[in-house]
């Protein structure tokens, strides 16, 4: 169970008075005494998208952790403010130097908490190739279209769904 009041926050953001644990609804949060701000921990959300071209999936290998090394759809994480389908493609372009349109939800995924920082809820679109040319970027060392019975060592459950996806359609 992630924890609802972590110690490490211990000033209040707003006006730098020190923060103490109460019981908030139904958990346990830090909160302030003085202002009455209340820390909630938010999850983390990361976007992805699955490009397909003559059949075969868009990968590319991580150069971070979590799973630094493995191979992964173009994804990233979502800040507050931002659309998940522009984040979504500006990855792409980030990951791949390739331009992509965003098309359907394909499924959000619930990824249990990691100490290695990953995203707690994954959001998984289909794209659409507008131009570009192939090449990694950014997080990414390596780029490259896969068959899906030919693939190499991949992250993520997502991933892993995303494969399954392509098989059935």
């Amino acid at each position: 169970m992630p924890e609802t009041a972590p110690a490490h926050y211990v000033y209040c953001p707003r006006c730098a008075t020190p923060l103490e644990t109460r019981v908030i609804t139904d958990k346990p949060r830090r909160v302030c005494p003085n202002c009455d701000f209340i820390y909630f921990t938010d999850p983390k959300v990361g976007v992805g998208v699955l490009i397909t071209q003559n059949n075969k999936l868009l990968l590319v290998r991580r150069t971070m952790n979590p799973e630094r090394g493995k191979w992964s759809i173009p994804a990233g994480f979502l800040d507050q403010d931002e659309n998940p389908r522009d984040v979504a493609a500006r990855e792409v372009l980030e990951e791949t130097n390739l331009r992509v349109a965003v098309e359907e939800l394909l499924d959000v995924y619930y990824n249990p908490p990691s100490d290695q920082g990953g995203a707690s809820i994954f959001i998984l679109y289909r794209g659409r190739l507008l131009g570009g040319g192939l090449r990694a970027g950014d997080d990414a060392d390596a780029a490259a279209f896969f068959d899906a019975n030919d693939l190499p060592e991949l992250a993520f459950a997502s991933t892993h769904d995303a494969i399954r996806y392509l098989l059935r359609s």
